[in-house]
């Protein structure tokens, strides 16, 4: 029996990087994945690899009514939703004086307010389960400052605190609510920013000397998918290779 057996999962961003990592890993340990995404070739290709318990829905995070087909469809392919993974994100950087109200506002939509409606959404579905988890991916810019991210790491630092909120409103239906504030991941969002040059400069500044791989952040996500996390709620879980620590 695998970790997360029979439980009914919804992973938005899910068509490759971390995304990915966590559909693969979550479909290996026994769930019904529902992988939604903006990149339909890629999410469906997934789907396609990783067989009958897997399903690809085209998602615009940001679009209420897109959140409602999503639940809908998973609803009617799997059954209620046990687990939502709020995932999808985006990381541009530049100055604040140079950041566009436009550029801003989007990152807000894509990181912070989709979190809202995925919740929000997701919740008369996920009463029905008395055992519900949802797994909020912030990231280390949710607990301290960065320079030249002003969006993003506002609407990290607001996935944090909306994380402990839920947590507190829907415990009383069984549901946890917890986030999780990754340092520097190995993927695609990463190697498009950052040459390796830089790459190799983040591995000097991090104690355990490297970035991580994406199934390293995927074992957490599984983690608090499972029962094995039944008592953690509002919480944040780092997993930076030791950088906050210092």
């Amino acid at each position: 029996m695998g970790r997360v057996s029979g439980k009914v999962v919804i992973i938005t961003g899910g068509a490759r990087g971390m995304g990915a990592s966590h559909a693969r890993k979550l479909v290996n340990e026994g769930a019904k994945v529902v992988i939604t995404d903006i990149l339909d070739q890629e999410g469906q290709a997934l789907a396609n690899e990783l067989g009958e318990n897997a399903l690809f829905i085209k998602h615009d995070v940001t679009n209420a009514a897109d959140w409602e087909h999503v639940v809908t469809e998973t609803e009617a392919t799997f059954g209620p939703v046990n687990v939502l993974v709020n995932n999808a994100g985006i990381a541009p950087t530049s100055p604040i004086e140079s950041t566009s109200e436009e550029v801003y506002r989007k990152v807000i939509d894509i990181n912070q307010v989709a979190v809202f409606l995925g919740m929000k959404v997701v919740l008369p579905s996920m009463r029905k389960t008395n055992n519900g988890s949802i797994v909020n991916i912030s990231s280390l810019s949710g607990l301290i400052g960065g320079k030249d991210q002003v969006g993003y790491v506002a609407s990290k630092f607001a996935v944090r605190g909306m994380t402990k909120v839920a947590a507190l409103e829907f415990a009383e239906y069984g549901i946890r609510v917890n986030s999780i504030h990754p340092g520097f991941i190995e993927t695609p969002m990463i190697r498009q920013e950052n040459t390796e040059e830089l790459t190799k400069m983040f591995e000097k500044i991090i104690p355990l000397g490297r970035i991580a791989r994406p199934e390293e952040v995927s074992n957490l996500v599984l983690f608090l998918a499972s029962d094995e996390s039944s008592y953690s709620t509002g919480a944040e879980f780092v997993i930076d290779g030791g950088l906050y620590a210092q």
